[in-house]
């Protein structure tokens, strides 16, 4: 089980780095929860568009993931944390976030409902 949630949010930030707005949202619980730089976010399937939208001119790269951890609390809940490496391709500047994820699972689908980002010092 911890592998499917792991390789669900690779697919997750594939999507985000091929800029595939139906991928990622079709990972997606809605209204989900995001807290990182910007603060902490409920947002809904409408305002995720137009902030996935807004990105557009922001291209990264997944270059790794390490530090995986994942525990499957109930049949439909699960949890995730590890360490992304990315790379901002317009400032090709690498960056290292830690990064937590709650996925729950509706109709036989897994959602991620919780994603937590925080970048880590140099």
């Amino acid at each position: 089980m911890e592998t499917e949630i792991i390789e669900l949010e690779k697919k997750y930030w594939q999507g985000m780095e091929n800029h595939e707005y139906e991928t990622v949202k079709n990972l997606t619980y809605f209204p989900c929860i995001v807290a990182g730089k910007n603060g902490v976010h409920s947002v809904d399937e409408a305002s995720f568009k137009k902030m996935f939208e807004s990105g557009d001119g922001d291209k990264i790269k997944v270059l790794g993931f390490s530090n995986v951890k994942s525990q499957l609390l109930t049949r439909e809940t699960a949890i995730t944390a590890y360490i992304i490496e990315l790379l901002d391709v317009k400032q090709n500047k690498p960056m290292k976030c830690a990064c937590t994820s709650t996925w729950i699972k509706e109709n036989k689908q897994w959602f991620c409902v919780l994603h937590t980002e925080a970048e880590l010092s140099a």
